[in-house]
């Protein structure tokens, strides 16, 4: 991996290993193993890569804020915005492991394995929809908590998943279980 790394990938690799937590008819929280870093004007496969529009408006918030879209117009995507303000760089949770409310998980997504491996199954873990877009993880429904660091040796970095522009940037980081 680079020795520098830019805010939006700094940002998706603080986020392996913590946790987000929703309490939405019940509580269900996953450890984040899975994230994907979209760096806006700069970066042709981010959806704010071409402006801001009514669709993506949220990804143009301030750090913190969390931008949900409908990913083929089948599955809702949680996406990080990481600021500043105006810029349109957001880091997609893509998958993880759930740690806590299983029954609950398993209940919403109608069996017992791949709960949450996936950005639609992890939003349908946590019951997140579009109604969470432009919520702020400071005040809104879901929250995130930062894990312990994990040691880079765990941490793989791969070519981002289902993109067909800047398919070079190894902004995909796995978090390798111990």
């Amino acid at each position: 991996m680079p020795d520098r790394y830019s805010r939006v990938e700094e940002v998706a690799l603080s986020l392996l290993g913590g946790c987000i937590t929703t309490d939405l008819g019940g509580r269900v929280s996953v450890v984040i193993e899975e994230v994907e870093a979209y760096g806006g004007a700069d970066d042709p496969a981010s959806h704010a890569y071409r402006g801001k529009t009514a669709r993506n408006a949220s990804m143009f918030g301030p750090a913190g804020t969390l931008y949900v879209y409908r990913s083929y117009g089948v599955h809702w995507c949680v996406n990080l915005v990481t600021g500043p303000e105006g810029v349109g760089e957001a880091v997609l949770i893509r998958g993880g492991r759930v740690v806590e409310g299983r029954k609950l998980v398993m209940e919403r997504r109608g069996r017992s394995d791949h709960l949450s491996d996936g950005p639609g199954k992890l939003t349908q873990a946590l019951a997140i929809t579009g109604e969470m877009d432009g919520t702020s993880v400071h005040t809104g429904p879901i929250h995130l908590e930062k894990g312990p660091t994990p040691d880079p040796s765990r941490i793989k970095a791969t070519n981002r998943i289902g993109i067909t522009k800047a398919t070079n940037r190894s902004w995909r980081f796995i978090l390798i279980a111990a």
